[in-house]
Order: C-alpha cells, then structure tokens, then sequence
C-alpha cells in the first residue's frame, strides 16, 4: 500500500473558516433539522416492519444495537468534520488521514450510493402520487419530481436549507405525534383503550420468539434505515459557523433518532402482537388503525410521500457536494467546479442529477434487471463508507491531538477503544450478511465494485501520490 502523505505543514484553516468557495447560507435550525430528519425515512414507517417480522419484540434490541453502531460512526464524524469542515466531508477526511485512494474511494462510492437511491426515492414518490391522481403517469411525476428539485438545488444553498428544514420538520413532528398517541394508548387513556401491560412484550413466543438469531437478523433488516445522517456534515461546510455548527447538529441528532426509532417500535410492539404485522406493510398504519385514528393509511402515505421527497432533495445535495469536492481535489472533471453567482456548483448538481435522470429510467424500464444490479452494487456500500470514516478517525485525532488540539470541539467516547469496537461491529455485520442467503448478494456486488473503484485509485495514486489537501 502507499504510504500515507504527511500532513501540511501549514496551520490547518480556522474555526468557523471552512476554506472552501461555496456559499454559507445554511443556518443552525437547517443543520440540526438536516441531523434529525436525514435518516427519517421510508425505510422507517415501511421497512421497519420486515425487522418486525424477523425479531419479534426483539426489535427493540435490534434498533439499538444497530443505532449505538451509527451514533458512534456520527460521533467520529462529527469530530473530524468540527475540527476540518469541508463540502467533501469524510472524503477529505480519508483522504488526508490515508492518502489519495482512500479520498478517491470513499467519495465516489459515496457518489454513486446517492445517486442510485435517488431513483428509488423518485420512484417511490411517483407511485404515491399516481395513485392520489392516476391520470397523471409515473413518469411524469418522476419528471416534475427531479425538475423541481434540480431547480432547488440550483438556486442559492439556503433554498435547500429551508426546503430540507420543513420537509424534516414534518416527518419530525409524525414521529412526535405517533409517539404521544401511541403512549397515551399503551396507558390506556385515549378514548375506548385500555392499558395492554407486557401482553404483547411476552405473548407470542416470549419477548425474542426468534432467539438471538432473531435480533441479529433484525440488525441486517435496519441498519441501513440509518444511513444518511452523514449529510449533515457535508452541509456544515455552507453554514455561517461550520465548526460549532456541526458540533451542535451532531450531539443533538444522535440522541434524539435514537429515542424516534426505538420509541418508536417499543410503541409498535406493546400495542400489537408483532405476528399480527405484515412485511411490507407499514407498522405505523396498523397502529394508527388499532387506536381508530380515521384515513390512518392516507396519513401514512402523505407522510411517506414527504419522506422521500426529503430523501431526494438531501440525497441530490450531498451527491453535488461530494463531487464538486472531489473535483476540487483532482479527482474529478475540473470543469464541475464552475460555480454560479450565488456560489452554487450548478455543474457538480447537473452531473449528480443527469445520472440521477438515467437511475431512474432504468428502474422504471427494467427494475429487476439492470436496476437490480446497481441497486446490490451499493447495497452494502454504507459500510465501507462507515469502515473508512472510522479508520480515518483513528489517524486523524492523534494527529489533531498533536499539532491542533484546540480544533478538537467534538471528542470521540472512549477513544480509540469504542472505535475499533465500531469497526469490529461493522465487520460482524458484513460476516452476517454473508451468511444470509438475501443479504449475499448485496454483500458480493458491494465487494466488487468496491474492487474496481480500489484498482482505480491505486493506479491514481500511483501516478501523483501527493495528497492536494496536502500541499
């Protein structure tokens, strides 16, 4: 392997001072509702049910192992990003704790993930909208979708902080309002309820009707539910204050997912046996339906919808982000740093979203095919994008520690221990998924395009191994 470039000798930019060309439109409530509403998603109100399914109550245990592993991935990342805050975020990160390749790596695996979901995300918004008003197609919905936030995108930073902060703002208050209705009735005290106790906790099999095998299955079925919270310190290189900014959007985020999610399942699983929930179906609808809140799957569907126009808008962001990043840094068409007026890379949002336009018409021409194929190439890419941010982290704190201990606003718990835990974590997950017939195949595909973007940024390397954040 190269050896790593060594550090600039320059000191590194100051607080508050990101160094980087763009825009600083994004205020603090934008960052920290960025935080709470980035992994508040579909792959919650829906996909939560197949964990259901698999572990039982146990999910309980599921979510929190599996959100411990992503607090910790946020607390690493919010201590590099505090410290060094830049559009590129952990990409440049790597690239400065590791070299190059591991810059060129992560970025445009990273790239490549937000640019392939986005199409699930469009496409899981048209189809609602279809079936509100099925004389308008799919496709043009996708259309109207991806144009209006192609436009968005396009026009000053804080129109996508405060597109960003409403559409979490109300998937935050469902989450709140769920909660509140859901434990009142657990309570017994909405109208015609009465208090369930530990029924559905121990009924049916007993609180792990699935055994341990149960709740690690349960792992596989939601960590991915919290990816996306990494945007957040891709945008705090566009907020008035990136350093304090992103210290406070991390430390407040962390916590209160955590709370959403396994509050939100304690609720699920005390109401209703959980082998009366449907994979595929969402939990929250049933619930809703169980304590007669009237039109229960409308108002899931509205919410829904709002979560992956929310997924689509972040995800479109953070993918021009990190590709104007890396063009920054070489690793990229120079011609994408082309910036507007108002600060905008334009070029790096047409480059994200014209790919994001091809994801698209191949998953709605041929979604199990083709699609398919890209969908399991970045099916497992989160991890390695997790592995790198926290291999990184082990070499960049000492480094601060040494030359620029007062950059250290964020600290990472229980360094360095809790992080070679979080790695071994992330390699357990990956052996697991190996194991499992359904996850297999993301697992392999993942590997191989991994391999081809690490054959790439060898070779890369190879020929300039001087690290421009280095120079």
């Amino acid at each position: 392997m190269p050896q790593a470039p060594q550090p600039a000798t320059s000191a590194p930019a100051a607080p508050g001072d990101s160094g980087e060309p763009l825009g600083h439109g994004l205020k603090q409530r934008h960052l920290t509702m960025l935080g709470l509403g980035g992994v508040i998603g579909a792959g919650l109100f829906v996909g939560s049910g197949g964990g259901i399914a698999v572990a039982g109550p146990g999910i309980i245990v599921s979510y929190l192992a599996a959100g411990t592993l992503a607090m910790l991935v946020m607390r690493m990342l919010g201590e590099m990003s505090a410290a060094l805050p830049a559009s590129g975020s952990f990409s440049v990160h790597a690239e400065r704790a590791l070299g190059r390749w591991a810059g060129f790596s992560v970025g445009w695996l990273y790239w490549f993930l937000l640019v392939v979901v986005l199409a699930v995300e469009a496409t899981g918004a048209a189809k609602i909208a279809n079936g509100w008003l099925p004389g308008v197609p799919q496709w043009a919905w996708v259309l109207i979708f991806m144009v209006f936030f192609t436009a968005s995108n396009l026009a000053a930073v804080k129109n996508f902080g405060e597109f960003e902060f409403w559409f979490a703002a109300l998937k935050v208050l469902a989450i709140v309002g769920f909660l509140v209705l859901g434990g009142l009735a657990v309570f017994g005290l909405l109208p015609d309820t009465d208090p369930v106790g530990l029924a559905n906790l121990t009924g049916q099999g007993g609180f792990l009707p699935n055994g341990w095998e149960g709740v690690v299955s349960g792992v596989l079925a939601v960590i991915f539910a919290f990816g996306g919270l990494e945007v957040v310190t891709i945008a705090a290189a566009e907020s008035e204050d990136p350093a304090r900014s992103v210290a406070r959007a991390v430390r407040s985020a962390v916590w209160r997912i955590l709370f959403f999610y396994i509050g939100s399942m304690l609720v699920i699983v005390s109401l209703l046996p959980w082998d009366s929930l449907e994979p595929g179906q969402s939990p929250y609808v049933a619930v809703l339906d169980s304590i007669g809140i009237g039109a229960a799957g409308q108002i899931m569907n509205v919410v829904v919808f709002v979560a992956l126009l929310s997924a689509l808008n972040a995800n479109l962001y953070g993918s021009s982000r990190m590709i104007f990043s890396l063009a920054e840094r070489g690793e990229a068409p120079r011609g994408l740093l082309r910036l507007s007026p108002g600060a905008v890379p334009r070029r790096a949002v047409l480059a994200s979203v014209a790919f994001g336009f091809v994801s698209v018409l191949l998953n709605l021409l041929w979604p199990e095919t083709i699609f398919l194929y890209m969908l399991n190439a970045v099916g497992s890419v989160l991890l390695f994008v997790w592995a790198l941010i926290a291999v990184s982290q082990l070499r960049l704190r000492r480094r601060l520690e040494r030359e620029s201990p007062e950059l250290l606003h964020v600290r990472m718990w229980g360094f360095p221990y809790l992080t070679w835990a979080a790695l071994a974590a992330m390699a357990a997950v990956l052996v697991l998924m190996l194991r499992d017939d359904a996850a297999r195949p993301q697992v392999l595909w993942s590997v191989g395009l991994t391999a081809v973007v690490l054959v790439v940024a060898f070779v890369r390397e190879r020929s300039h191994p001087v690290s421009r954040v280095s120079e």
